[in-house]
């Protein structure tokens, strides 16, 4: 690579905003204002930094959130309580299952199974085909906590149906295919509590810095008919309209059928505890997080599990674990050092918040949200707006639990790829050129703020939350 190649390399935009970011947050941590003090600058240099490097990702975000934990306890800007404290949260853990669960799954044969046998009975029609995969896409919402573990399923699965309906490599119909699989197993997953890292991250800072634990049932209730269901036939009207193409055989080749292994059973009636435990925890009030758990650790048994030890260290992938705890240590530190109400109340004064306006609250509270998502990445929401919720929740005289809620509508309305690493990762699985998929995410946000917002609004008037 040549001088000039690698100087016009080093100018890539993200690159020069995390190098700004840096240079301004390390201002901050050496000379903090007097406006601030010492601690809440120093706080606020480092907040600048972390949330400079995970929003662009110039760097790997598990090296960033060590970084975080690093220069935290080196310039002792918090207690050691409050820098790690991502790692007691039940985010964290149920990460932890999630990834032992998405491997059981794969090495039973499970999940291959299920999203097979629904996909081919709907592959007759290309409206049929799209609907299907966007449909198992959701289903698997509810069977796998980790949106990339179901792009990396759902892809082969949409490429083999793809090639037996005869769309080949660079036609329309197939890459209409790919997105629908990529979009299906990450959209209209935020209305699933379990079901992706943003979830988990305000699952665990709402428990931690706002004292609400949301219930998976409720959460359900409040998000899945909106942000799930019309999202997903938003998705499959979309791409049927921009990319239908008529299979060429109406009839996929069949699969020989065979009956569900020993493994296959124990993995099922684990899952199916799981979810009939997550589903009435408003009964029992027990976490969902400690349910994954226990999940997990039933998996991981010798002998009666499903997890072998060398899976557990070869398989699993632990830097989203990394991440998230650095995200919540970020909002535990804004919270700890103060920054976190100053920033509410500054909030406060330019958000058109009031009560008794309720839908202005709500317009303005999810366009943060999604404003936030711009620069913060998703599942940085939650963890910079959490802790402003106490404040903004009583400038626009609403429950804390709402205020919370509108950060689901936010940051579940992705504009661009780099919000959408499921997306990017399922378009290259896919051998599709990644830019196919930059209109159709946004067009997607658009007719979701336009269209699923005010749905939303009125759903949630319907049922008491405004």
């Amino acid at each position: 690579m040549t001088t000039t190649s690698k100087f016009a390399e080093f100018l890539r935009v993200p690159v020069v905003l995390a190098a700004l970011t840096t240079v301004a947050g390390i201002y901050l941590l050496v000379l903090p204002p007097v406006l601030l003090g010492p601690e809440q600058g120093r706080a606020a240099g480092l907040a600048i930094i972390a949330i400079g490097l995970w929003a662009t990702g110039a760097m790997p975000e598990h090296i960033t959130a060590l970084l975080f934990f690093l220069v935290a306890m080196l310039l002792n800007i918090a207690p050691a309580k409050v820098i790690f404290s991502g790692f007691a949260s039940g985010a964290l853990w149920m990460i932890f299952a999630g990834l032992i669960i998405a491997v059981a799954m794969r090495s039973t044969g499970l999940s291959q199974r299920l999203a097979r046998s629904i996909a081919l009975r709907v592959s007759h029609s290309y409206l049929h085909l799209i609907a299907g995969l966007v449909a198992v896409g959701m289903i698997m919402g509810f069977l796998m906590p980790s949106s990339m573990a179901r792009s990396t399923l759902l892809i082969p699965i949409a490429l083999s149906l793809a090639e037996h309906a005869g769309f080949p490599p660079g036609s329309k119909g197939r890459t209409g295919v790919v997105l629908a699989a990529a979009f299906g197993a990450f959209l209209p997953n935020f209305s699933i509590l379990t079901a992706n890292v943003p979830n988990l991250v305000l699952l665990g800072a709402a428990e931690e810095q706002a004292g609400v634990v949301p219930h998976y049932g409720a959460y359900l209730l409040l998000h899945f008919p909106i942000l799930g269901l019309l999202k997903a036939a938003l998705i499959v009207g979309l791409i049927h309209w921009r990319y239908r193409e008529e299979p060429q055989l109406v009839t996929p080749e069949a699969t020989p059928h065979t009956s569900l292994s020993r493994a296959e059973w124990k993995m099922a009636a684990i899952l199916f505890f799981a979810l009939g435990m997550w589903l009435t925890d408003s009964l029992h009030h027990i976490s969902p997080a400690w349910i994954g758990l226990t999940a997990a650790i039933v998996l991981l048994l010798p002998r009666i599990g499903l997890v072998g030890g060398r899976q557990l260290t070869t398989e699993v992938n632990y830097n989203p674990m990394l991440f998230v705890a650095g995200v919540l240590g970020l909002g535990a530190l804004l919270a700890h050092s103060g920054l976190g109400a100053r920033l509410a109340q500054a909030l406060t004064q330019v958000l058109p918040l009031a009560p008794g306006h309720n839908l202005l609250n709500f317009i303005s509270l999810t366009v943060t949200a999604m404003v936030t998502g711009l620069v913060a990445t998703l599942p940085g929401v939650p963890a910079i707006l959490t802790p402003l919720a106490g404040g903004l929740a009583h400038s626009a005289g609403l429950p804390v639990g709402t205020v919370l809620m509108t950060q689901v509508v936010g940051f579940s309305t992705p504009f661009f790829l780099y919000q959408a690493a499921p997306v990017l990762v399922a378009m290259q699985l896919g051998g599709e050129k990644t830019r196919s998929a930059i209109l159709p995410l946004l067009q997607v946000a658009l007719v979701s703020v336009l269209l699923l917002w005010p749905l939303d609004y009125l759903w949630w008037h319907l049922l008491g939350w405004m």
